[in-house]
Parts: C-alpha cells; sequence; structure tokens
C-alpha cells in the first residue's frame, strides 16, 4: 500500500513525535497544509494539520472550513471556539516532546501559541523535512502540474497574436492572465512579468506602460495553476528585427538551455545543469551574463527548496519537477531568456511546457 502524504512527511522528520503545519491568517498560509489535505478549496485561516510519529493526520478547522476539510485527507475536527480549537490541539500533541515547525513559513506567534496550549513540547525546525517530501510528485500531483502547464503553453502559443507596435506591457500581461483563466487556470503561479525592450534586461521587470516599437525584445515570464500546482515557463520573442548582438544571445541562450536539460535525471547533482549551461554562455562573447541560477523546485509554490545553481549540493531525485531557465542580459539593451518547466525522471527528465523555441519575430 502507497504511503500517505503524511507518512512520508513524517518519515523524514527524523526524531520528531510529530510536525505541525499552522495557517495562521493572510499572508501567513503554508500550502503545506493543502498539500497534506489535499484540499482544492478553502481558506483555513487559523487552521492546524498535525501529523503525529505513526502517520496519522489531524485537521483542526473552523466551522467555516467544515465542508471543505471533510472533501478532504486527515481526520477532522471542527472548533467553534478558541477553547475547542485549543483542546483539540493539546489532544493531538499529547504525549509528543519534539515537535516540529515549517520555519519556512510558521509565525512565532503562531509557534508561541501551540507551545502555550500544548505544555511541555521542544519546537524544531521540520523545514528540511518539508522540502524533501513535497519536493518528489506524486502522480496526483504530475497530473495537475502537466493541466498548469498545458495552460500556459497554450499562451505561450498566442503571445505573437498578442503583440503590436504601440501595445503596453500591462495590456499584454492582462490579456495573458486573463486567457489562462479562460483555459481552465485557477490563478496565476505568480505575477506575469511583461519586459519590452530594454527593460527585458530587468530579470524581475514588474509590466509597466511602456509601448512596443520595431525591434524590440518582448519578453514575457509567466504561470498559471491548476489545483494549486503551478507552472513556470519564459519565452522571448522579437517585433521586427532586433539588434544581432541579440540575435546571437538568443542563440546561446537556446544552446545552453538544451545544455542544461540534458543534466536532468534522478540521481544527477543539481549543479550539473547550471554549470552545463553556464559554460556555453560563458564560452561566448556573453561571458558574465548569466546573473541568476539555471533552475528551481517547483510544486504548490512556484519557488520550492531546489536550487540548480552551480553551489548547489543536492541530488535530484525522479518526481522532481524543476525549472529550466538560463538568460543573458545586457542592460540598455535587452534580455534573452528561454524557460520550461521539467519533470525529473529514472532516465533523464520530460518537459512538461511546449512551446517554439525558435528565434521568432513577429
Amino acid at each position: 500500500m502507497a504511503e500517505t502524504r503524511a507518512e512520508r512527511l513524517i518519515s523524514n522528520a527524523d526524531g520528531m513525535d510529530a510536525v505541525v503545519i499552522a495557517n495562521d491568517g493572510e499572508p501567513f498560509l503554508d500550502s503545506t497544509f493543502w498539500y497534506l489535505t489535499e484540499q482544492s478549496s478553502g481558506t483555513f485561516e487559523g487552521s492546524f494539520a498535525i501529523v503525529r510519529k505513526d502517520g496519522t493526520l489531524d485537521v483542526i478547522v473552523s466551522i467555516l472550513e467544515e465542508e471543505s476539510a471533510n472533501d478532504g485527507a486527515g481526520d477532522v475536527h471542527v472548533y467553534h471556539d478558541r477553547e475547542e480549537r485549543e483542546r483539540f490541539i493539546r489532544d493531538a500533541l499529547s504525549g509528543c516532546s519534539k515537535v516540529g515547525f515549517n520555519t519556512h513559513s510558521a509565525t512565532y506567534a503562531a509557534v508561541q501559541y501551540v507551545k502555550k496550549v500544548a505544555g511541555d513540547i521542544e519546537a524544531v525546525d521540520a523545514g528540511s523535512a518539508i522540502d524533501a517530501t513535497v519536493s518528489v510528485k506524486d502522480a496526483k500531483e504530475i497530473e495537475a502540474t502537466r493541466r498548469a502547464c498545458r495552460i500556459s503553453s497554450q499562451v505561450a502559443a498566442e503571445i505573437p497574436d498578442y503583440l503590436s507596435e504601440g501595445v503596453s506591457e500591462r495590456e499584454v500581461a492582462a490579456r495573458m492572465d486573463s486567457r489562462m483563466r479562460e483555459l481552465g487556470g485557477t490563478g496565476n503561479a505568480f505575477d506575469t512579468i511583461a519586459a519590452f525592450g530594454a527593460y527585458s534586461s530587468q530579470p524581475h521587470h514588474m509590466p509597466c506602460d511602456y509601448r512596443l516599437k520595431k525591434g524590440d525584445t518582448a519578453l514575457f515570464d509567466f504561470g498559471s495553476k491548476y489545483d494549486r500546482y503551478c507552472s513556470d515557463m519564459t519565452r522571448t520573442v522579437f517585433l521586427g528585427r532586433p539588434p544581432e548582438i541579440l540575435e546571437r544571445a538568443y542563440e546561446v541562450v537556446l544552446e545552453a538551455q538544451r545544455a542544461g536539460i540534458k543534466e536532468y535525471r534522478d540521481g544527477a547533482k543539481a549543479s550539473a545543469a547550471d554549470l552545463a549551461a553556464r559554460k556555453i554562455i560563458d564560452d561566448s562573447e556573453f561571458k558574465g551574463k548569466f546573473i541568476h541560477s539555471f533552475g528551481h523546485g517547483i510544486g504548490m509554490d512556484v519557488h520550492q527548496a531546489i536550487s540548480v545553481s552551480p553551489k548547489s549540493e543536492q541530488v535530484l531525485r525522479a518526481g522532481n519537477i524543476v525549472s529550466a531557465e538560463p538568460g543573458i542580459y545586457i542592460p540598455g539593451v535587452g534580455g534573452i531568456r528561454i524557460e520550461d518547466t521539467c519533470l525529473v525522471t529514472e532516465s533523464g527528465c520530460e518537459i512538461l511546457t511546449s512551446f517554439d523555441h525558435s528565434f521568432t519575430v513577429v
């Protein structure tokens, strides 16, 4: 019988008697709560997911979330007031001494509250155990990610149709966001980046009122969510022929991406993909212009704790979902980035996003 997600988490939580996922109010909501409970809706503010050493999962929610909670995993306990919630927490942590918290997201106030309610417990960091668990996706997670990637890939294919001289970054970003919803997306994975002309040399540029001109780069970094799972991709095209240096940069970035993706496989060092791509770029005229890492983990959060960087000490595992996104950035001129979402497999990787990678002039 396959392990539950709660069982997988506690097996990674070495020496811990329990792991508490505390959902405080906005913006302090932890995607691990939805991972464990497999909920597709609900806000779950003031809720707790508690995994004990035997792999059982208690889900403590307010009356507002009762119906949603009953559709998910775990033993649901519905509270009507603060005293009732605290009783459920004490019962769930009875006999526990070393209790893990997600230090990536848990607030100090939430940890102190649980310690006060539960009594004599030692709060420890469960962040690494959570990272190790959520980074390896099960079949349900992979299918949701595929759906998200199909949606964003369709929008990527349509981008040339959205572009004309005089259109603004904000206008195209809004159209892309709307289109992802039309195609079934349940939200944005992150705020869409639309960067035209010289703005494309800024990796995290936010759309402004700049209007597209002939010869401009048009770079788009975007992603959809489907059932809370993210896609992440970047497409770079041009309105009319760009400066020759950007044509050359595009071909180098594309070659670098292919070289990095070849290094994605179960058991490979995460650094290998970055180093392979970086060598292509640094052996070209664009040495030093690749200013970020090759990739990162993707899941319910668009950035999960897999670092595909030159100094990463992590090892990739089948079931990891990671980005592949080399870039070249020339201040004052423009930037090129090409990005796909990839599933690591036993023998290599599967590229989940799909669009025309060839040099495209609109």
